[in-house]
């Protein structure tokens, strides 16, 4: 079985991939002692730019290992595009805690998404999430794969089973809200998993060209 290592802690993100990659016969394991290495600033304009300086940071620490990371958010067109980027700050930002280390909660972002959307009706309560994986190795950028999942922001949170703004994120082509998907569903429909899946498809293209590449 092929091994990707994940630069992240964050549970939610984990079950997301390993439920994708279940089928491709990889297995996805985080790094060693990850919660002790020095974080990455994520202060990059773009998802794409924090994925790549996550990833290739975080890959200096395996030699010769493929490491993924991933950065991803929540676009709300009647926001002009907020969160964003600060999708995991939006709340800590409201409060002037603006700096790149402060993520707040996701209660707290929930609440003020909901806030920001008091008025809104709902068909311009239209948004995507975003998602960019990037896969480095010894600190260089490989690829970078990119994926959207497209629907309407709630007025109040359904389900259990997701993470950050799921609850409120409704995907009408199955009529559930992200936090009331089982994970094969997430790995199926979410923007994680769409990049995931290409992801995916490069490596076994990868495994094809270099057969002990990704061991």
């Amino acid at each position: 079985m092929k091994r990707v290592l994940v630069a992240t802690s964050n549970a939610g993100k984990i079950r997301d991939l390993v439920g994708a990659a279940a089928a491709h016969e990889i297995e996805i394991a985080t790094l060693p002692d990850f919660v002790k290495l020095a974080d990455v600033i994520e202060d990059g304009p773009t998802f794409e730019a924090n994925a790549r300086k996550k990833a290739e940071h975080y890959s200096k620490f395996s030699e010769g290992e493929l490491v993924i990371a991933d950065d991803s958010g929540l676009e709300v067109d009647a926001l002009k595009g907020a969160p964003g980027v600060r999708s995991a700050r939006y709340a800590a930002d409201e409060h002037g805690r603006n700096d790149e280390s402060s993520n707040s909660d996701d209660e707290a972002n929930n609440a003020r998404l909901l806030r920001e959307l008091h008025e809104v009706p709902e068909e311009f309560r239209t948004g995507r999430f975003v998602c960019v994986i990037a896969v480095a190795r010894n600190g260089h950028t490989l690829a970078t794969f990119h994926g959207k999942a497209e629907g309407i922001i709630l007025r109040a949170p359904r389900g259990r089973n997701g993470f950050g703004y799921d609850p409120l994120f409704f995907f009408s082509q199955i009529e559930k809200a992200f936090a009331e998907l089982t994970a094969e569903e997430k790995a199926k429909y979410s923007h994680r998993g769409a990049a995931f899946r290409q992801f995916l498809d490069w490596a076994d293209h990868m495994q094809e060209l270099h057969p002990h590449s990704a061991q």
